[in-house]
């Protein structure tokens, strides 16, 4: 399924700022609100739609990767992005736009989801290299992360057992401490996460051995990502919720996957585009030859037509890298260098003078002439 542009979701131009953005999303999201649209799959998947976009847009680093990179920079083909975003990830991320509004925000039509706020994990930041094979086909990773995980002797939760909780007596178990006050509009609600217990509306009376009641602990993770093919150096990846994990229950961080890309022996990219530097001889350069190169995919043959001055440059289309929005694929350029020799023997100064074109200068080489150079050839052979 095709996914649908951000600004077109919260219907703003890319110029909107990120007051207009976080409006408009306010907007999307009493639209679509499960508690105002109970039993609708398509505003609930369009409620999400909403989070997701206001997830990038709202991130000067994010919005600059998509508007450079779109859907593929954000997403490429392995769970990237803010894409599934679970019901209990937008309202943990994104219940902060609406809990000064006096109760017109996330629960607010129906007051179920408004209390305990989830936290989350800190993002996790890792290089990856890849050749240019790799950057061409797209390529499978699986690496080895060094990482906070969910305590297994207390199922992350930080206590010691069932026991080991008590109902924070601040907040009554809700999380949220409720203000009510009166001003010259009429009372106002406010609510915030309650001081003692930071939003969980439980206390640790007996904390786990095994974690100290953190809830968390140092582990090791193999993690496999798909990195989507058209990559570039610099490029940065976003895997939702494969950070750190929140320290007693809450949402995952993310891993951050930073493009490196190792240098080929003898291809040079530009964008989407390749360059390779071929050198021929005099002789070839005159008549004619074919000759292999490679490409990232392996060799081709190309043929150098009679005549080819330096500079000339040869593309083979459809031979370079993929875009990484899917727009197609650059070409390899060949560039035309023709090799002169440094140091030669008496022999092919004899035939070089003879070949003198400012004495000798033809068109198009005769019969003759080819004979001559390939005599020469051979002596550079």
């Amino acid at each position: 399924m095709t996914k649908r542009d951000y600004y077109e979701i919260l219907e703003v131009s890319k110029s909107a700022s990120r007051e207009e953005i976080k409006k408009a999303y306010r907007k999307k999201a009493i639209q679509y609100h499960p508690d105002k649209n109970p039993g609708d799959k398509d505003a609930e998947e369009r409620f999400k739609e909403a989070a997701e976009a206001y997830e990038i847009l709202s991130d000067d680093n994010k919005k600059a990767r998509y508007d450079q990179f779109g859907h593929a920079g954000m997403n490429g083909a392995g769970g990237f992005g803010g894409a599934g975003m679970s019901m209990d990830d937008i309202f943990s991320h994104f219940g902060d736009i609406f809990g000064d509004l006096g109760g017109f925000g996330f629960g607010g039509f129906g007051g179920g989801r408004q209390g305990q706020r989830v936290s989350k994990g800190s993002n996790l930041r890792v290089k990856v290299k890849l050749t240019l094979q790799e950057v061409a086909q797209g390529a499978e990773k699986k690496l080895k992360l060094k990482k906070y995980v969910p305590c297994k002797s207390c199922d992350g939760t930080g206590a010691e057992g069932r026991s080991g909780f008590s109902t924070c007596s601040n907040c009554n178990g809700t999380g949220q401490i409720t203000r009510i006050t009166n001003t010259i509009l009429g009372r106002m609600q406010t609510s915030s996460v309650c001081n003692v217990c930071g939003g969980s509306g439980k206390i640790i009376t007996k904390k786990c051995t095994t974690c100290y009641g953190e809830g968390i602990v140092q582990d090791e993770e193999v993690v496999t990502i798909k990195i989507p093919a058209g990559v570039s150096e610099g490029m940065q990846l976003n895997v939702s919720g494969r950070g750190n994990a929140a320290r007693r229950g809450g949402v995952n961080g993310d891993l951050i996957v930073v493009i490196e890309e190792e240098p080929h022996l003898d291809l040079v990219r530009d964008g989407n585009d390749l360059i390779y530097p071929l050198f021929v001889s005099i002789p070839d350069a005159t008549i004619g030859t074919t000759v292999e190169i490679p490409t990232v995919d392996g060799k081709a043959k190309i043929k150098v037509e009679p005549g080819t001055q330096p500079g000339k440059i040869l593309r083979l289309r459809g031979k370079g890298i993929p875009d990484v929005n899917g727009y197609g694929r650059g070409d390899l350029l060949v560039t035309v260098n023709v090799w002169i020799p440094r140091d030669i023997s008496k022999e092919e100064r004899i035939i070089l003078d003879k070949l003198n074109l400012s004495k000798n200068f033809q068109p198009q080489p005769t019969t003759e002439d080819k004979s001559f150079f390939q005599k020469m050839r051979n002596l550079f052979e």
